[in-house]
């Protein structure tokens, strides 16, 4: 089986006790290491991370402890940045043995082509979006922020996002229709180039979408952490999306 998921934000303020789901994100881990071929975490894993040259952020030690411990096992564990934990650099692939992926993926498994990706950035032609992705992905802007000491750092990465979700500037969580989707705009307007592509699987919208392009070619958007704990799973034939009972 392949497995799929994304969005969980571990360490976001959104939740109560981010404790509580990271608990629940590594007992589903647990129940999948005996037939997972690979996991596709697709980004936003963290809600925020920085990799600073001596330090990494406190907490997700169970869940860092888990994906380590599949790697060991010889899973294939693919690790997508995302719009939050942008700043992975090479500390999770020397730690706990994943493949990091700062770009879309585009690889066959089992005879079917995937275009694998978090979402952000992809067919979003939001100036205020393109500007603040270009800041946080640029070189110079990485180094000054590490020169910043992690106890100021880190509060102000936690203050950004408390604020842009008050000022509304995540993305929204309700489908927007298949003429409004940026990631479904995206995947059929790259279907137009290349029409090998039979499924592309995104994050980063929080929405569970199963979407059928064309006869051959499907969109799978996997939901999150936060009110779905959702994934997908790919058995060889067809990718299903599934939910953890609520």
């Amino acid at each position: 089986m392949i497995y799929f998921a994304s969005d969980a934000h571990l360490g976001s303020n959104v939740f109560e006790d981010s404790f509580v789901v990271e608990k629940r994100l590594v007992k589903w881990l647990d129940s999948i290491k005996h037939d997972a071929k690979a996991l596709f975490l697709l980004g936003d894993i963290f809600d925020f991370w920085f990799e600073y040259k001596c330090v990494a952020p406190r907490g997700f030690t169970r869940f860092l402890g888990k994906i380590a411990e599949m790697s060991d096992m010889g899973i294939e564990i693919h690790f997508f940045i995302g719009n939050h934990d942008i700043w992975i650099f090479d500390y999770l692939s020397k730690e706990t043995g994943v493949i990091v992926h700062k770009e879309p993926f585009i690889t066959e498994i089992e005879g079917k082509k995937f275009f694998l990706a978090h979402g952000d950035g992809l067919g979003d032609n939001s100036k205020k979006f393109k500007f603040i992705r270009y800041i946080f992905h640029n070189k110079l802007c990485q180094i000054l922020f590490a020169s910043v000491h992690p106890r100021w750092g880190i509060g102000l990465a936690h203050f950004w996002s408390r604020s842009s979700r008050r000022q509304g500037l995540q993305v929204p969580t309700k489908y927007l229709g298949e003429n409004r989707e940026h990631l479904v705009l995206f995947a059929k307007d790259y279907l137009l180039k290349n029409s090998e592509i039979d499924y592309f699987v995104f994050g980063h919208r929080h929405i569970l979408l199963d979407l059928m392009l064309t006869e051959k070619s499907k969109i799978i958007i996997v939901g999150d952490w936060i009110q779905h704990y959702s994934y997908a799973v790919f058995d060889g034939k067809e990718i299903l999306l599934e939910q953890l009972p609520l």
